[in-house]
């Protein structure tokens, strides 16, 4: 029986097949939506096309064959150049940008959709390849809510977790690039402590276990610092400052005694002793949200 118009699976297209795009059109065509893929390099169209999906041999042609557009390359100055040659070739179709990129360049590719007949949504992809149309997987949005409302019947075969996070285009930008300090922040912490511990004959697989589990200690914390941080009181009530600046002290020498590398304790307690000597000490850890809401060269 065929479907009626309302049930049909929406047409969707996809352009830039990288490991990501590809995990992208998979998901798309293991839901049922016919799904046209474009790539500069065709072959990458290959895998693709193999299970199901129409290759495009232009740009133009992707776009044109489906109402839905997402195009996954590495930031918004490329996806300008795909789409800004193709002029009045989006009017009428949703676009939807899912990759890296800047809050002014996501708001500089709206209000260029917008002027060629487009509505758009910039999205952040806060997973990797594999997980992609897994439960595992969280993509967030950012754009109009009425645009991202109609497209989130289709959007939400990418991911387990798919929220809007306001109308502002830039967003999606912000929680991407904040997710990332967040990451590569506990990433190198976990090799500085790594250096610290084979520098003293330990294997970093016996130190794996033990930051596991002080990093599940430590999210039980965000939380708390959060309503701090919304609040703007910090009280120090399990831990002030000035105990936590005596810490990272050792930690310094502990480093230096080991010729390993103390530019990044050294930078962390830096930032605390800017801010006890501002007369903070005796306030949580979060108050050093305030040093990192002031430049570097304002401060000094």
């Amino acid at each position: 029986m065929p479907h009626s118009d309302s049930t049909r699976p929406t047409p969707v297209s996809v352009l830039g097949l990288g490991l990501m795009g590809q995990a992208l059109a998979r998901a798309f065509l293991r839901a049922g939506h016919p799904t046209t893929v474009w790539n500069r390099t065709p072959a990458k169209a290959e895998p693709l096309t193999a299970v199901g999906a129409a290759r495009a041999e232009t740009a133009a042609a992707a776009v044109a064959a489906s109402p839905l557009v997402v195009v996954c390359v590495t930031d918004h100055d490329a996806l300008r150049e795909v789409l800004e040659p193709l002029g009045r070739a989006v009017d009428g179709r949703v676009l939807v940008y899912l990759g890296s990129g800047t809050a002014s360049g996501a708001r500089e590719t709206a209000a260029w959709a917008a002027a060629h007949g487009a509505a758009y949504l910039d999205g952040g992809i806060m997973a990797t390849p594999p997980a992609i149309g897994t439960e595992e997987a969280l993509v967030v949005y950012s754009g109009p809510r009425e645009v991202f409302d109609r497209q989130e019947p289709v959007l939400r075969v990418l991911a387990g977790t798919t929220t809007h996070l306001g109308a502002d285009h830039g967003l999606s930008s912000r929680y991407e690039a904040a997710v990332l300090s967040l990451m590569w922040n506990v990433l190198n912490g976990f090799l500085h402590g790594a250096a610290l511990l084979t520098a003293s004959g330990v294997d970093a697989r016996s130190f794996a276990p033990v930051a596991a589990r002080s990093l599940e200690m430590v999210t039980g914390w965000l939380g708390g610092f959060a309503e701090q941080i919304d609040d703007g009181a910090f009280p120090g009530e399990d831990a002030t400052l000035t105990t936590h600046l005596a810490a990272m002290e050792h930690l310094v020498r502990e480093s230096e005694d080991l010729g390993v590398d103390a530019r990044l304790p050294r930078f962390i307690r830096d930032i605390a002793r800017r801010s006890v000597a501002a007369g903070r000490g005796d306030e949580s850890y979060a108050v050093l949200i305030d040093q990192f809401r002031t430049s570097a060269g304002a401060d000094r």
